[in-house]
């Protein structure tokens, strides 16, 4: 099972906020997740974000691949992505 982090997109439409969540590669966009870790509107002047970075670094560590948006959020509240162990 790949797991990535990524957004589920909610609310209406014109009004998009998203969930910032942790789920098997395999499921769609906005479908069964593992774990929610956060929130982000980006509708809002500034953009609203909410995410737990204890459990971020969790998933992140285990192996969690983010989206590039979502490394993007990580990189703004200076949430660490963890360096692979070199091989050999």
């Amino acid at each position: 099972m790949s797991v990535v982090i990524r957004l589920a997109r909610m609310g209406g439409k014109g009004k998009p906020h998203h969930k910032i969540v942790v789920t098997d590669q395999r499921r769609p966009r906005d479908g069964r997740f593992i774990e929610q870790l956060g929130f982000y509107d980006p509708s809002r002047e500034p953009a609203f974000m909410e995410i737990n970075a204890e459990r971020a670094s969790y998933w992140l560590s285990v192996g969690a691949k983010p989206s590039d948006t979502v490394r993007s959020l990580f990189r703004q509240k200076k949430i660490k992505q963890p360096v692979p162990a070199k091989q050999g």
